[in-house]
């Protein structure tokens, strides 16, 4: 991940807001918190989505530190979801895998569904999830904005492999940018990342409502 310019690791300063994000989940009524990783080791993009389809999870979150190479002046946090054209790619893939045709959503098993009502069963999955992944994800950025500021004023849509789940709604955080010193040094406080924490809370309690 980005090292910032005061040496600060991403994957050190993202999973203390992780494990800070459990923490309060886990006070929240209703709600069941899964860290994909609790530790200092790498997880394949892929796995960490079975990971969470595996736990049955009702959201993914992916949490991030941005960095934008020659300007140490970008600030603000961001929130993204899932491309169209990266939900076709998964629906293809999933079209083409004989594993992920046995339990596409719920135990239904596209094995002995011809290929254009797959296709259709997937897209409707998928369109689902996206809709869902929109709502959580213009939630988590309005909460955010009480922390500071929004690098882009609205959730954004990229092809990012851990957002691929056709029946999980999944965002993707981007909570400041390591290339900044000022968002580098609020990373390293506590103080501010459990702002960060109750900031995502927030908004995952306003979706679920």
């Amino acid at each position: 991940g980005t090292v910032g310019q005061g040496g600060t690791l991403e994957k050190d300063v993202v999973l203390a807001v992780a494990k800070e994000l459990a923490t309060q989940l886990e006070t929240a009524p209703g709600m069941r918190p899964v860290l994909i990783r609790n530790g200092d080791y790498f997880l394949e993009l892929r796995r960490r989505v079975e990971l969470a389809r595996e736990y049955q999870a009702d959201l993914f979150i992916s949490i991030h530190a941005d960095a934008y190479p020659g300007s140490s002046r970008i600030n603000g946090s961001s929130v993204y979801m899932l491309s169209q054209s990266g939900a076709s790619s998964e629906a293809a893939q999933w079209l083409a895998d004989k594993e992920n045709s046995a339990d596409l959503l719920g135990g239904i098993s596209l094995n002995d569904k011809d290929e254009l009502l797959a296709s259709v069963l997937i897209n409707l999955s998928q369109a689902g999830t996206l809709e869902a992944s929109a709502l959580v994800g213009n939630s988590v950025l309005k909460a955010l904005k009480t922390v500071g500021s929004n690098h882009f004023a609205s959730i954004q849509q990229a092809n990012f492999m851990v957002l691929r789940s056709p029946e999980i709604p999944s965002i993707l955080i981007e909570t400041s940018f390591l290339s900044n010193p000022d968002d580098e040094k609020k990373l390293n406080d506590p103080e501010y990342r459990w702002q960060i924490a109750q900031a995502i809370l927030v908004g995952i309690r306003e979706y679920f409502a």
